[in-house]
């Protein structure tokens, strides 16, 4: 896509610090630099989420999610790592091709990724009725 600020990534029009490369994924360094380490996972054909992505091209992203994760905590001397991803407006995505966010961790590092909103009152049984598929 001509937009896609990810797709310029990937075609070399805007540079990027690579952290690892297979044939259909492709991860680098989150230029927000909230986090040491923020690295980003993207798929080397364009998707806009998780929602639309083929078979093929996520499980692909998802091994060198996996690749990378495992080469931050045995190799880099992380204690582990958060992975998250957003899919869709309404669940914060803010760029429109599909990426999962690795976040190396340390103990005792002072970062929270958990939501603050604290516990709700939420009928289980209920929910599992509507969404169990």
């Amino acid at each position: 896509m001509n937009d896609c600020i990810f797709c310029k990534i990937l075609s070399g029009e805007i540079p990027s610090y690579k952290i690892y490369e297979t044939d259909k994924a492709y991860a680098f360094l989150d230029i927000a630099c909230d986090a040491v380490g923020h690295t980003l996972v993207i798929p080397k054909k364009h998707f806009a989420s998780i929602l639309d992505c083929d078979a093929d091209y996520l499980d692909a992203v998802i091994e060198a999610v996996k690749h990378v994760s495992r080469h931050y905590v045995e190799d880099c001397g992380y204690d582990g790592v958060n992975v998250f991803n957003a899919s869709g407006a309404a669940a914060e995505q803010s760029v429109f091709h599909l990426h999962f966010h690795i976040v190396p961790r340390k103990e005792g590092d002072g970062m929270s990724m958990w939501p603050l909103s604290g516990k709700r009152d939420i009928d289980l049984a209920e929910i599992c009725k509507k969404l169990a598929l």
